[in-house]
């Protein structure tokens, strides 16, 4: 009997894997790709809602970016977790060579893989809309990214472990938009009503948009959005790891 391949490698086959299976998922592509890009080209067009002081463009950007993270490492994530788990798939997959933690780092890369995907489009589109990013600002993003791809998968493992596939997929959907509206990821946190602006600020989706604007827009790196986004992926983690369920 041959021995298993080297848990590099079979990490990376399962990531590409997980990567292609996101990608021609045409709900979650819609959600990753699609609907970030007509709130884009949507915030770049229109004059309302306030975006606060400068260009519009350039503070339209961030907030979309942050909102493709979103979309790709929690709502994506958790939906497919969650069916995977439903089907059984996450308990077949957690019993060979792979193994769980195997199978945990595949899916966190191969959401990273998304978000470059994601970045490039959406980054692409905003340049020829005449979006202006701060070069030094690329670096503070990525450390964003990367934080707030931890939070949100964190975030994503422990719903689509604790619920039923049906709730994950409501659940998800609805702090989608909740995020979206509420969570100060396209619209400043500054611009919306007070009452909602102070909760907000301690939203992870409200970290990482404050995090991308300061980045893009001002050359700055904001520590307090990066120690609210490693406040959640911590919290997240260590609640996931006590509550997950690799099956129904």
């Amino acid at each position: 009997m041959s021995a298993p391949a080297p848990a590099t490698t079979r990490i990376a086959t399962q990531a590409r894997f997980e990567l292609a299976t996101l990608l021609a998922n045409g709900e979650q592509l819609l959600v990753s790709l699609v609907l970030p890009l007509g709130a884009l080209v949507g915030l770049a067009l229109a004059t309302v809602p306030s975006l606060g002081e400068g260009r519009r463009i350039d503070l339209a950007v961030p907030g979309v970016l942050a909102l493709c993270v979103i979309s790709a490492a929690f709502t994506a994530q958790a939906i497919a977790t969650g069916f995977d788990r439903r089907y059984a798939v996450l308990r077949l997959l957690g019993t060979t060579p792979l193994g769980r933690d195997g199978l945990l780092w595949a899916k966190a890369i191969a959401t990273l893989g998304v978000e470059l995907v994601q970045w490039a489009v959406v980054g692409g589109v905003g340049l020829l809309l005449g979006w202006h990013p701060i070069g030094v600002g690329w670096l503070y993003a990525v450390l964003m990214l990367l934080a707030g791809t931890w939070a949100f998968v964190a975030l994503a493992l422990l719903l689509a472990g604790t619920l039923r596939a049906e709730g994950v997929l409501a659940v998800a959907n609805l702090l989608w938009v909740l995020f979206l509206v509420l969570g100060g990821v396209l619209v400043p946190r500054t611009q919306l009503p007070e009452a909602v602006s102070g909760a907000a600020g301690i939203l992870p989706s409200a970290a990482l948009g404050d995090g991308l604007r300061a980045a893009f827009v001002d050359g700055s790196f904001s520590v307090g959005a990066l120690l609210v986004l490693l406040g959640w992926g911590a919290f997240a983690t260590l609640l996931a790891a006590r509550t997950f369920r690799w099956s129904d």
